[in-house]
């Protein structure tokens, strides 16, 4: 059962929905240990929401049911002190069938990830993410929007449906965002940054709040941070943290962005945290050159132990 009201999580979908990495053991089997001391230093950090099974958790490299205990498990980590949200996809019916199981684990809303289906219609979206709505019951759904090809009419329908709360918007078109939020402002939905800290400054500039983010895992103070001086409309203090933590995000982009996570649990690892390795088509290990970078950044934030 859920655990925070909708006006609760709708306020909370306003700041940092932190997506969580998915901790793989030596046999590279899911395992809750080292999740439990990520969570806790999101949540003393202040993030105000955590993600299961987005992509920082490897969404797509996990068999179903890996993503049924990573969104158990991660219940279970944060045990109701901040809102869970929980990432369904891949065919309708394993999306279906995963938004019910995330019903039951406790998530507080779903995520519903674009199809990454190489013919999608438009009006089969909105079938989609209606069907993944009546799975849900009575859960609030967000919808990850990586691109926005599918037009702004449909994307108008899909923000009309009832359950839909928000939207993680994921491409670098601030203006399209806009123009977006217009068509829908009669619904006061919530309209979160989804390229992370870097491009939460353009999207605030249009009137989205709030941003993801894969650095929780990690740093989750310099996240906040971040956030803080953005609703402060500080924004040269929010560039001058965002440029301070670039070179984690520009390590993160190398290899056609194969190595997003691969950085995120290198860094993990050389902090004690170890979360295993990431999973094809990721990128493993982290090449010697950008290691000693990362080693050399993590060392000037006095992470490492």
């Amino acid at each position: 059962m859920a655990s925070f009201s909708q006006p609760a999580l709708r306020e909370a979908l306003n700041g940092i929905s932190g997506i969580l990495v998915t901790p793989f053991d030596a046999q590279d089997q899911v395992v809750a240990a080292p999740l439990q001391p990520i969570v806790d230093r999101a949540v003393a950090a202040g993030v105000q929401v955590l993600v299961a099974n987005g992509n920082t958790s490897e969404f797509y490299g996990l068999q179903a049911s890996e993503a049924e205990r990573g969104v158990h498990l991660s219940a279970q980590c944060i045990a109701g002190r901040v809102p869970l949200v929980a990432g369904v996809g891949r065919s309708v019916h394993e999306a279906c069938a995963l938004a019910r199981v995330s019903r039951d684990a406790g998530a507080d809303a779903l995520m519903v990830h674009q199809p990454p289906d190489p013919f999608v219609a438009p009006r089969g979206v909105e079938d989609y993410v209606r069907r993944i709505a009546d799975a849900a019951g009575d859960l609030p759904l967000v919808l990850y929007l990586r691109n926005e090809n599918i037009g702004l009419p449909a994307i108008e329908a899909l923000c009309r449906i009832p359950q839909v709360m928000g939207i993680k918007w994921a491409s670098p078109t601030p203006l399209v965002l806009a123009a977006a939020m217009r068509r829908v402002a009669d619904r006061q939905l919530a309209w979160v940054g989804g390229l992370a800290e870097v491009w939460a400054a353009p999207f605030y500039a249009v009137g989205a709040r709030g941003f993801t983010s894969g650095l929780i895992n990690v740093l989750p103070e310099r996240s906040v941070a971040i956030y803080n001086a953005l609703e402060a409309a500080d924004y040269p203090l929010a560039m001058r943290l965002v440029d301070e933590m670039l070179p984690f995000e520009e390590l993160r982009a190398q290899e056609n962005n194969g190595t997003n996570v691969t950085v995120v649990k290198t860094a993990l690892q050389l902090m004690g945290d170890d979360c295993g390795a990431t999973r094809p088509p990721s990128a493993w290990p982290l090449a010697d050159g950008p290691a000693q970078q990362l080693r050399a950044l993590l060392q000037g934030w006095n992470l490492l132990r």
